[in-house]
């Protein structure tokens, strides 16, 4: 895994409703619907892009495990991202964290939702051992 040897940009956004949300930065730069992919949109850096798309597939993968273990998702459930981006021997990375609220749950079930969720999210998955990522529930 590459680690940042200096963080120079740090994108943040705040996702709610998955998939069919939507996501917006903390500097208001980012006010976005998620839909299919192909659909029409304004430009933004992949930063912030790749911090939205993460944190909308983090709840899905939310939903999608606690669906299997019987558990209903809090409607104001949401998944704030930061994503990173600095130097690294060689070139640039970036490193990822997300911060996962699931307000009303009981911590240790909304930790095991979180921690099921982590090896099932395509996103997840893409960047174990690729990337630098921390998970935290709020």
């Amino acid at each position: 895994m590459a680690k940042l040897d200096k963080v120079l940009y740090t994108a943040r956004t705040h996702t709610t409703g998955g998939r069919d949300g939507a996501s917006k930065s903390d500097d208001g730069r980012l006010d976005v619907i998620h839909s299919a992919p192909g659909g029409p949109g304004k430009g933004t850096n992949p930063e912030q892009l790749f911090a939205a798309g993460y944190s909308a597939c983090f709840i899905g993968a939310i939903k999608a495990v606690a669906g299997q273990m019987k558990v209903a998702v809090p409607a104001d459930a949401a998944v704030d991202a930061e994503v990173d981006l600095g130097p690294i021997t060689g070139g640039y990375g970036i490193a990822a964290r997300l911060t996962v609220s699931l307000p009303g749950l009981e911590r240790a079930q909304a930790q095991a939702i979180v921690d099921a969720a982590h090896q099932v999210c395509p996103y997840s998955n893409a960047t174990r051992g690729n990337i630098e990522v921390t998970i935290t529930l709020a």
